[in-house]
C-alpha cells in the first residue's frame, strides 16, 4: 500500500516534520547533507532531485551549487518555496530526454507510489551511462522509542524491500544502512509535533506524548541505496 501525500492539502504538516528534525538534530549533519557530500564527491554536473519538496537538498549545498541541480515535485505548494531551478511533474513521467542527468536523487519519497519500480525505471532512463542513483527508504521499525504509541505504516518502498526493487531495475545496488539516534525530543510538545508530522491527528498526538518519558532520543532506521546505470 502506498501512502497518499497531503503536501498541497496540509503543507504545514510537511514543514513541521522538517522543523522538528532541524531543531533537535543530534550533531550537525542531516541525510540531505550526507547526500550532498556524495554528489560533490562523485563530481556530478547535472543532478535531478525527484520529490524535492521545498528544496532541502538545495539548502544543503553551497551557494551557488557546484553542479546544475533541477528540483522536481508534484506539489505546486511546496515548489513555491523552492529557491532553485524547479519543475512540477510526475515521477512516473519525467519530462526530460534520455541520459539528461549524471545523478538522480529521491529522498524518502518512493513510498508514496503504488509502483515505485516505475519511477525507478524513469530515473534510470534519464541517467547518462555511468550515472548515479541515490534513494533513501525508512524501516518498518523506525523510531522504536515511539513503539508504545506509534508505528510506521507498511508502504510500497520500505527499507526492508527497497534493495530488491532497485536491483530489479538497475541490476546491482549498494546499501548503506543506518540505525542510530538522530534527534532528541526534549519535551512533550516536541514529541507531539513529531507525531503530528507522521500523520497522527493532533488530539491523539498530544495524548500519546503525555505517556512517553522526556527527553526522548529517537532512533532512525533505514537505508541509503546507491545504484549506477
Amino acid at each position: 500500500m502506498a501512502l497518499s501525500p497531503d503536501y498541497d492539502a496540509d503543507p504545514e504538516r510537511f514543514r513541521l516534520a522538517a522543523q522538528v528534525t532541524r531543531r533537535y538534530l543530534i550533531g550537525a549533519r542531516s541525510l540531505h547533507d550526507h547526500i550532498a557530500a556524495k554528489l560533490v564527491a562523485a563530481e556530478a554536473s547535472r543532478v535531478l532531485d525527484i520529490g524535492c519538496g521545498e528544496g532541502a537538498l538545495r539548502r544543503a549545498l553551497p551557494d551557488p551549487p557546484p553542479f546544475r541541480l533541477v528540483g522536481l515535485d508534484a506539489s505546486a505548494t511546496l515548489l513555491c518555496a523552492h529557491s532553485g531551478l524547479r519543475v512540477r511533474a510526475d515521477a512516473l513521467r519525467l519530462p526530460f530526454r534520455d541520459g539528461a542527468f549524471d545523478a538522480a536523487v529521491a529522498v524518502n519519497m518512493l513510498y508514496h507510489l503504488d509502483e515505485p519500480r516505475l519511477a525507478l525505471r524513469e530515473a534510470r532512463r534519464v541517467l547518462a551511462p555511468g550515472g548515479t542513483l541515490l534513494v533513501s527508504a525508512i524501516c518498518r521499525t523506525d523510531s522504536p522509542e515511539l513503539a508504545p504509541v506509534w508505528r510506521p505504516e507498511p508502504s510500497s518502498f520500505d527499507a526492508e524491500d527497497a534493495p530488491e526493487h532497485v536491483c530489479e531495475v538497475f541490476g546491482e545496488v549498494e546499501v548503506e544502512r543506518w540505525d542510530a539516534p538522530l534527534i532528541t525530543l526534549p519535551d512533550r510538545a516536541a514529541i507531539r509535533d513529531y507525531l503530528i508530522a507522521r500523520h497522527v491527528p493532533r488530539p491523539q498526538a498530544a495524548e500519546a506524548a503525555a505517556r512517553l518519558p522526556t527527553p526522548l532520543p529517537v532512533t532512525k532506521r533505514g537505508s541509503l541505496l546507491l545504484a549506477r546505470r
